[in-house]
């Protein structure tokens, strides 16, 4: 039993890494994975493991990662029979790297986490978002996507080109958070420290650091309920019945064959952009509104 108080089982957790592979694999493919694994279920141990076990079989994919002092070898998931062996190992959340395989210190995506101090703040995350989906998109030029995280906020996605490092891309994320903080003082706050914050939403780009990992689409968190994290359409956000735990292992379903064959990131893989020129925009906007 991995989540008691829904009756999830780790069949069912099995079944549902089966079933939603080729939902899945397609924002797994070519990028190292971060098991968090619950071999007694969420209210067990955690175990946040990098490494790949020795007993995993040949057949999982490896791939080395550079280190400080060495290299780590982790899964790359890249066919269904990896979600489901990994799932079989009790692992529930998956979370990946904003880099490929070949070009690990190259992010092709940029991520900000909207994230508010409390389950009550969800309707502020839903405005910032948009209102960052209008900088990002109206203003600088770019094409962005949302998803919920199955924790108490958004992660906000635009896909680059890999031609920038993790240092630009951090860089960049910083700014137009600052921006967009100077536009919605009362609601978003980019200060790191917690005491400083209030209770405003605190858009997070440190995620974009080499060997950082963000939770994939689709994939199971390891909270009461069984939260799904659940990619959108930009129009979802603007539904108020919409909440952190609106999609779960046991919704999901639901959900998706109403979707059919459409993706709500399908052009995710089709936009690739430079920073650049953004950058440059943005310059702009920050000298005219910090």
């Amino acid at each position: 039993m991995f989540f008691p108080d829904s009756g999830i089982t780790k069949g069912d957790l099995v079944g549902y890494y089966r079933d939603m592979a080729g939902r899945m694999l397609p924002y797994l493919r070519d990028r190292p994975l971060v098991m968090a694994r619950y071999p007694e279920g969420i209210t067990g141990e955690r175990i946040f493991q990098k490494n790949v076990p020795r007993y995993f079989p040949d057949w999982i994919t490896r791939t080395k990662v550079k280190k400080q002092d060495g290299t780590l070898l982790q899964v790359v998931a890249d066919k269904p029979a990896t979600l489901v062996y990994l799932a079989n190992q009790a692992c529930i959340e998956m979370h990946c790297f904003l880099s490929r395989v070949g070009a690990l210190d190259r992010p092709d995506q940029v991520v900000f986490d909207l994230d508010p101090p409390d389950d009550h703040r969800f309707a502020d995350v839903k405005h910032l978002a948009l209102r960052l989906r209008e900088l990002l998109e109206d203003e600088l030029g770019l094409t962005a996507f949302v998803k919920t995280t199955g924790g108490r906020g958004v992660h906000v996605h635009v896909p680059l080109s890999a031609r920038d490092d993790f240092d630009t891309a951090r860089r960049f994320a910083r700014q137009a958070s600052e921006v967009l903080a100077a536009r919605e003082p009362d609601r978003l706050t980019v200060e790191q420290r917690k005491d400083g914050r209030g209770d405003r939403v605190y858009s997070d780009v440190m995620r974009n650091a080499y060997a950082q990992t963000v939770v994939a689409p689709y994939t199971v968190r390891a909270r009461p309920g069984a939260r799904v994290a659940t990619p959108l359409r930009w129009e979802e956000l603007e539904d108020p019945d919409l909440t952190p735990g609106r999609f779960t292992l046991r919704t999901i379903g639901e959900r998706l064959d109403q979707l059919g064959r459409s993706d709500p990131w399908a052009g995710l893989t089709r936009h690739r952009y430079g920073l650049a020129r953004a950058t440059q925009r943005l310059v702009k906007l920050a000298a005219r509104e910090l």
